[in-house]
């Protein structure tokens, strides 16, 4: 009884956080463990990532689902970029990943842990080794990419320097 009380306050102060960003025209700002639904959190670590070893032996893991409470929402998550289509000054569509090197150098997250991206005028990427934050509307969307299966699309509007925050 205890623990369903407990959940239900979460999802009641979540989705109050939700509505307060959306009344203030705010995107609701995610970390990577948000897109992990509440009760798959225990086998993630504090970054949103399953326990996985790091050799080629090793394909992405597909432990966990996606919320899709968070369906249509306006968002803002910080990341790091793999390109995919565009050109030497702006990419129209790439990955965000949780982690430098994810799905080229170590086997890719969890697909709730990849964002596909789609800028339809283009995104400037000045610097793609960079953090940087991603605002745009969320959709719980499964796309099968030939780098990873990924769980989430997100239709970009905003590019910013993590630091700026």
């Amino acid at each position: 009884m205890k623990k369903r009380i407990t959940l239900g306050l979460i999802a009641i102060m979540t989705a109050f956080v939700g509505h307060v960003a959306i009344a203030n025209n705010q995107p609701l700002t995610l970390d990577w463990i948000d897109l992990v639904p509440e009760h798959e959190r225990a086998q993630f670590d504090r970054r949103g990532m399953p326990d996985i070893r790091h050799d080629a032996e090793n394909p992405q893991s597909l432990v966990g689902s996606v919320r899709p409470e968070l369906n249509n929402s306006q968002v803002k998550i910080p990341g790091f970029v793999i390109p995919l289509e565009g050109d030497d000054k702006v990419v129209t569509e790439f990955l965000l990943v949780p982690f430098l090197g994810a799905c080229i150098h170590v086997p890719p997250p969890p697909p709730n842990q990849i964002i596909y991206v789609k800028f339809a005028d283009g995104a400037p990427i000045q610097a793609l080794w960079d953090v940087v934050y991603v605002e745009g509307t969320l959709n719980t969307e499964h796309v099968i990419h030939d780098l990873a299966e990924v769980g989430y699309v997100l239709e970009g509007t905003a590019l910013s320097d993590y630091d700026d925050g």
